[in-house]
């Protein structure tokens, strides 16, 4: 396995933990403040999460096109392209979906926003879980 492989998976998993996490705690626990306390609380999540996920997401996005074209030989193209599918939807759902349903949530609480942006986030939470399957399948294979 090529170093970048490796890189590649470990964000990878790294970022389906922490999807896991803000799927089954942060993103609920928005519907347990109250409205007052919201958009501070709102505000320093998301503030917070963009140090931990930025970073992460381009990394992941560099080394998986970097596969792609770079080093070709290290995750054949029936591997690359489900794992190329699922990053999409995980980069198309962040700025068509959950960037929207933030920016509503900055202006203030609704629950129809917060319970939206629960439901929807699980494509990212499944794409993330998909693509990290996936890598590990291609290492156990290789």
């Amino acid at each position: 396995m090529s170093v970048i492989f490796l890189l590649h998976l470990g964000v990878t998993l790294l970022l389906t933990g922490v999807i896991w996490l803000v799927q089954l705690e942060t993103y609920p626990g928005f519907l347990a403040l109250d409205s007052e306390r919201f958009p501070d609380y709102h505000r320093f999540h998301c503030r917070r999460i963009g140090w931990v996920v930025i970073p992460l997401m381009l990394l992941e996005l560099t080394t998986a096109l970097w596969l792609l074209v770079g080093e070709r030989a290290s995750l054949p193209v029936v591997w690359q392209f489900p794992a190329l599918v699922l990053l999409i939807l995980v980069w198309g759902s962040t700025f068509l979906v959950q960037v929207p349903c933030h920016n509503r949530l900055s202006k203030g609480f609704t629950e129809v926003a917060a319970r939206r942006l629960i439901q929807t986030n699980w494509v990212r939470t499944l794409a993330w879980t998909g693509r990290s399957l996936l890598l590990l399948i291609y290492l156990y294979l290789g």
